[in-house]
């Protein structure tokens, strides 16, 4: 588990990183939109896709550091 953790963890890091510079690029967002209507766009699910690499990365970090649970 800690292996595994820890390729999370980089991978995590890595696709946050990606996914920031791609954001980026986009166009930016209306603030008014909700959720669901900015999923539409493409900042919308790269901001998405980068707060899915940050809980990944926070994963990994628990995994590494506490692999056997309690």
């Amino acid at each position: 588990m800690r292996n595994f953790g820890s390729i999370l963890m980089i991978v995590g890091i890595g696709g946050f990183f990606y996914c920031s510079s791609r954001l980026s690029e986009a166009p930016p967002l209306a603030p008014e939109q909700s959720i669901g209507d900015s999923i539409q766009q493409p900042a919308g699910r790269w901001d998405m896709a980068r707060y899915g690499c940050a809980g990944a990365a926070a994963f990994g970090l628990l995994l590494a550091l506490f692999p056997k649970g309690r």
